[in-house]
């Protein structure tokens, strides 16, 4: 009786299928020559980097000659202060950072017991560029007035928010160089970073200086004020004697005295650093990268250039952290060319988001971003979320839906586009992230193909992948917008070449074939300056016998014969079991989350083991869907736990393992379900979203013990 109506509904189908292909027929000739599809497509199959030396170690360089932004696109604007200064000239009364209002809170009780918060929120107020480049002369004049001097530093421990950046271009106008650190990162590594560097001011926010920084103070003897960025008065009861506290507001009402904003500034100069970026780090102690502002001008050239027809019509959404350096030259490039930045955060993107009340609109929808920036993390829960939609549709509507995703699907590895299908089936989806994105930017991490291809799909909009570390500026390599290929991070920027060192340890040369493979070094104008006070570190940095400065990376690549380049494995994931097999643990994760039942995944070895184990984040309804299969009953927490769930899962990894081909010796064969899920706030990932393997392992321990049977 099933097959028989399962037949039915195949026959009612088939004159849509018919429809589809007549459309196609009649359609594609004047689509393709009235969009300029021919051209694209071309352009994506270019050679988009050569070897400059003809040899395939590299270096590789991007076939368009070195460029400049100080000299192409803005002359003369070689430090960041003349950037936002000529900015200012040009979009003055334009509308430069927007923040939502809050319009109310309420406190929602979960089954579980426990109580959300839920904002309810208004319309985006905007400061025009006038009003920014006043309130960052005021800043700057009153941090003066509290003692601070040219080229010494000031820090910044604050959530992503519009004072952030007004506190940032303040530092670089007046050459205060900007010491930054994540909102994530732990009490013990903040102050860490502030010994380090010996600050004397601090600004952040009211809450991290309630509930992160009020505990560590008294180990901070060299901080003498602190500025908060919002207007909440804080009772001075509790901490150190010696220490002020200031609003920022009231810190540029002092600045704003005449005689103040008379004192002559000291300008920077392109050497001159402009940011000590403290990286969370996957290990250890954070360490102070340090960057200079002809350093971030030339990673900007490269991901500008990137960006066809940036410019005044685009809104870019900001809620990374911008204490990461893809979002800090992702903003300061938006403010040079005359874009607006809408503030949000994780927790308010969207409608769906944890801090938004049912019902009401998250940030993305009132905005209406053009441009965004996320990390494959972010990405991956998209594609979870509308693919679990999917399945809830009926018969007929998951058909239609399938049908119209498998043949966009197809025109889009062809290079081409589905308008009809944009219009009828994944407009809604657009519109969960406002419907009017045209770019979207994936950093921080390899993006597994499957995601990327929904999100060209769904999203009807180019998604492009960068390569860089915060020691490269963020910019190393970034895909073209016309680049219709996955998994690869795409050419060299403008101001970086690429080279491909051999490690025959994990056997990766330059005689590989297809392609050469090796450790990734990025070259250029884009390398900074080295650790702060961490000459240990340093060893990762070299000048070659032309002057170039060159960072190690650690990561392994492939280049291809376009010149795009690819990140195949880690040399730090790398793990010798004890048959002497040798196992990549990243390359492990990322084939083992595109099975459904894990949202996120730490894979383990330990050399004197001859087998994998993980530590497997679950996703909560397909567990709790499987374990009803099952007849499992329990909470969260005791299906977890449960040693049927384990084998269950363990199950569905060896046969996602077995037909993605990974090697016997490279499957998992225990598993721990932990509960908890990962987040920077857990401290076992990274603000980017990369697993901190120490921590993990610190926190699992007991579970790894018992993996490897009590040992």
């Amino acid at each position: 009786m099933g097959v028989q109506q399962s037949e039915l509904q195949s026959l009612l189908l088939l004159p849509l299928y018919l429809l589809v292909w007549l459309y196609s027929l009649i359609s594609f000739l004047p689509w393709y020559y009235l969009t300029g599809a021919g051209e694209r497509r071309a352009r994506a199959m270019r050679v988009k980097a050569r070897s400059t030396s003809g040899l395939p170690e590299g270096p590789y360089r991007c076939v368009d000659s070195f460029k400049s932004l100080a000299t192409e696109d803005l002359p003369g604007k070689d430090t960041l202060d003349k950037l936002f200064e000529h900015a200012v000239q040009r979009f003055r009364d334009a509308d430069c950072l927007g923040t939502r209002e809050v319009l109310s809170e309420e406190n929602e009780l979960q089954p579980s017991g426990k109580v959300f918060k839920k904002l309810i929120l208004g319309e985006y107020r905007w400061l025009s560029y006038q009003d920014v480049e006043l309130s960052v002369r005021h800043l700057g004049s009153g941090l003066t007035a509290l003692g601070q001097q040219p080229k010494s530093m000031v820090a910044i421990f604050c959530e992503t928010r519009a004072e952030w950046m007004v506190a940032a271009q303040a530092c670089f106008r007046y050459n205060f160089p900007l010491v930054t650190f994540y909102a994530t990162l732990g009490e013990e590594a903040v102050a860490f970073g502030l010994n380090e560097t010996e600050v004397t001011h601090l600004i952040t926010s009211t809450d991290l200086l309630e509930t992160k920084l009020k505990g560590v103070l008294p180990q901070i003897p060299n901080l003498k004020h602190v500025i908060c960025v919002d207007q909440i008065r804080i009772s001075t009861e509790g901490y150190p004697p010696g220490l002020s506290i200031h609003s920022m507001a009231s810190v540029q009402e002092l600045g704003a005295r005449p005689d103040r904003l008379a004192k002559p500034l000291v300008r920077p100069q392109p050497s001159d650093l402009a940011v000590v970026m403290y990286t969370s780090g996957s290990t250890g102690r954070p360490k102070g990268v340090m960057i200079a502002h002809s350093n971030i001008i030339a990673g900007m050239t490269g991901q500008c250039e990137r960006i066809p027809g940036l410019g005044p019509k685009d809104i870019y959404i900001a809620y990374l952290p911008l204490a990461h350096v893809l979002e800090m030259t992702a903003e300061i490039s938006c403010v040079a060319y005359g874009c607006r930045i809408g503030y949000s955060s994780p927790q308010t993107l969207s409608d769906q988001s944890t801090k938004i009340k049912r019902g009401s609109k998250g940030d993305s929808s009132v905005l209406k971003p053009t441009l965004m920036a996320a990390v494959p993390e972010i990405m991956d829960r998209i594609n979870k979320n509308v693919m679990n939609k999917v399945q809830e549709m009926s018969y007929i509507q998951r058909t239609l839906f399938n049908l119209g995703y498998h043949y966009k699907l197809e025109q889009v590895k062809r290079g081409y586009d589905a308008p009809l299908c944009n219009a009828l089936l994944f407009g809604k989806v657009r519109r969960l992230l406002g419907g009017r994105v045209r770019l979207m930017l994936c950093g921080g991490a390899p993006l597994s193909s499957a995601t990327q291809r929904f999100m060209n799909v769904c999203f009807c909009c180019p998604v492009g992948q960068g390569y860089g570390l915060t020691e490269t500026c963020g910019a190393g390599t970034i895909t073209e917008a016309t680049d219709n290929s996955t998994g690869r991070v795409g050419a060299p920027v403008l101001c970086s070449e690429i080279r491909l060192r051999d490690w025959v340890e994990g056997g990766y040369t330059n005689r590989d074939k297809p392609h050469p493979r090796g450790e990734i070094l990025i070259g250029g104008p884009n390398i900074t300056m080295g650790y702060y006070k961490n000459e240990n570190s340093n060893q990762d940095y070299f000048v070659d016998e032309n002057g170039q400065r060159w960072f190690c990376t650690g990561d392994v690549g492939e280049v291809h014969p376009d010149g795009c380049l690819q990140i195949v494995d880690r040399k730090k994931d790398l793990v010798k079991l004890q048959a002497g097999e040798y196992v990549s643990l990243g390359k492990v994760e990322a084939a083992l989350k595109n099975c459904s039942l894990i949202d996120n995944i730490c894979a383990y070895a330990n050399s004197e083991e001859n087998y994998v184990i993980g530590v497997v984040v679950p996703n909560q309804k397909k567990l709790m869907e499987l374990a009803r299969r099952k007849g499992v009953d329990g909470s969260w927490e005791e299906l977890c736990t449960n040693p049927t769930m384990e084998r269950e899962v363990l199950k569905e990894i060896k046969e996602v393992a077995t037909s993605i081909k990974l090697q016997r010796f490279e499957i998992p064969e225990k598993v721990h379900l932990s509960p908890e899920p990962w987040t920077p706030e857990t401290g076992l990932v990274t603000d980017a979203f990369k697993l901190k393997r120490k921590e993990l392992k610190n926190r699992y321990i007991y579970h790894i013990e018992r993996m490897y049977g009590g040992k």
